[in-house]
């Protein structure tokens, strides 16, 4: 899987709570090379009015607004979203964008804190929203004392219509907080799409539907500055988007490593109204297959995932905004005793294994590294499985997997960390493991019985020891497999 940050990030709507954006401070919109419109002030600080209490109940009836809460804070821990003293949302990584939340009309309180944490307040204030109106509330900013930019919500007024058949509309937010003002442009003929958008500013442009490079520059004159980040995306016509340019331009002069990176959400459709849509989430799971290190706890995001995890075990999938996740593994019940962390990428409505390969400590013969494979668990068809090895045994060669039944090779030549996927008939199998030879008929090193039903998906990890008794630790070469299309 590619970490390749250029990637176009596509969100997923959370749950169906309030979508928040955390953000920065707010700002004057920049314009586009097509003078596009800027979001407007929030408002923030002008009550809505309300009807006397003499009208009757049907003109008292204040409407609804539908609202989206959007975490651009790149410094800010997980968080939970509090309306009216009520959770809408809980536990919301960086970069998560939620769906839209029908809510009364009027000034709604709405309060930020730390993820499970209720003391640790980090805004507090009322936000006014008007009736038939959509909105985004993007935390922006940075927590802390040192902060450049203070995290406040910024208070957004969406315009969702209908931009035409072919006819794209996109939003351009910017919410990095040491990011400078930018001009964006077009790839393909160095057209300006946005023009001095600043830190807090927003703005639309309506293009044609189709694939795109985007260029995010220094602001100039002539819209020529350095490219700093290029992104893809895909635009369809008839739908309305909103990208968020989040992230520390420089993170390692920051208090975050959290990249500059553009999450591009779209607005309507389906995913507008809390269904599936083309922006999912990504699924992941953890497979722990280093045959030495101990438990292990799961962090993505600075948040635990999974807890005591022995080796062999395979998670059930978990849904994450897609991106760039930061992922972090230590003995279990000791967080300061971290053996791997590092960025791992997912895509939007992709299925992820990540595999605790190798072995801990100075005299390893394979260092430990998550291994980081894309799942295909597609429907195979009613009388196939299809099956995937992945070789993570760090003292076995290069290993050949032969049918007892025919000697037939299901897999040839597979090596430490490298895999392959093959459909069978359903059906149950006995499995050879030999020595990698060009014909086939090395050696059998083990052999292990598998049921293998129609329509499912497996996935088989050859791990352990090949020779325990000359290894760190007494575990026994096995075949763990793992029924990938159960629990999806």
């Amino acid at each position: 899987m590619s970490s390749d940050t250029t990637r176009r990030r596509i969100l997923l709507g959370i749950g169906t709570g309030v979508t928040v954006g955390i953000a920065g401070c707010s700002g004057d919109g920049g314009g586009g090379a097509e003078e596009p419109d800027t979001e407007t002030d929030s408002g923030m600080d002008t009550p809505m009015e309300t009807e006397t209490e003499t009208q009757t109940e049907a003109e008292t009836e204040p409407g609804t607004a539908a609202v989206r809460v959007a975490h651009m804070s790149p410094n800010a821990p997980n968080v939970d979203v509090y309306v009216e003293g009520d959770a809408v949302l809980e536990d919301v990584p960086f970069g998560a964008v939620s769906q839209y939340l029908d809510v009364p009309a009027g000034e709604r309180s709405v309060e930020i804190t730390a993820a499970g944490d209720p003391d640790t307040s980090v805004f507090s204030g009322p936000v006014p929203v008007e009736a038939d109106t959509e909105y985004t509330i993007a935390a922006v900013g940075e927590i802390g004392d040192n902060a450049d930019q203070a995290f406040e919500p910024l208070v957004l007024e969406d315009d969702n219509s209908d931009p035409g058949g072919d006819t794209a509309r996109v939003r351009l937010v910017h919410a990095s907080p040491d990011a400078p003002a930018v001009d964006v442009t077009l790839a393909s003929n160095g057209d300006a799409l946005y023009d001095g958008v600043e830190y807090g500013g927003s703005g639309y442009v309506e293009v044609p539907e189709g694939d795109y490079t985007l260029q995010v520059r220094g602001d100039t004159e002539s819209n020529d500055g350095d490219v700093v980040a290029e992104f893809d995306v895909n635009l369809s016509g008839g739908e309305v988007y909103t990208a968020f340019a989040a992230g520390y331009l420089s993170p390692d002069d920051d208090p975050a490593d959290t990249p500059f990176d553009l999450l591009v959400t779209q607005d309507t459709g389906d995913s507008s109204t809390g269904t599936e849509t083309e922006s999912q989430p990504a699924s992941v799971r953890v497979a722990h297959m280093s045959p030495n290190a101990p438990n292990v706890d799961i962090y993505v995001d600075g948040s635990a995932v999974l807890e005591d995890v022995p080796f062999g075990a395979v998670s059930d999938y978990l849904e994450v905004p897609a991106g760039g996740r930061t992922v972090e593994i230590t003995a279990a019940g000791d967080s300061d005793a971290s053996v791997f962390e590092g960025d791992v990428t997912v895509e939007s409505g992709q299925a992820y294994t990540i595999a605790a390969a190798g072995e801990i400590g100075d005299a390893a013969d394979e260092a430990f590294a998550p291994l980081v494979l894309e799942d295909d668990n597609a429907t195979p068809g009613a009388d196939t499985a299809r099956l995937r090895v992945v070789h993570v045994s760090p003292d076995a060669p290069a290993v050949d997997v032969t049918a007892e039944s025919t000697g037939d090779a299901l897999f040839d030549g597979v090596a430490y960390t490298e895999s392959g996927t093959i459909e069978v008939p359903a059906n149950d199998y006995t499995v050879q493991i030999r020595g990698d030879t060009e014909s086939n008929d090395g050696d059998v090193v083990a052999d292990f019985d598998v049921g293998l039903e129609g329509e499912q998906v497996y996935t088989a990890f050859a791990a352990g020891y090949l020779s325990p008794d000359d290894e760190p630790a007494d575990t026994p070469f096995d075949l763990i497999v793992s029924q990938d299309t159960d629990g999806m």
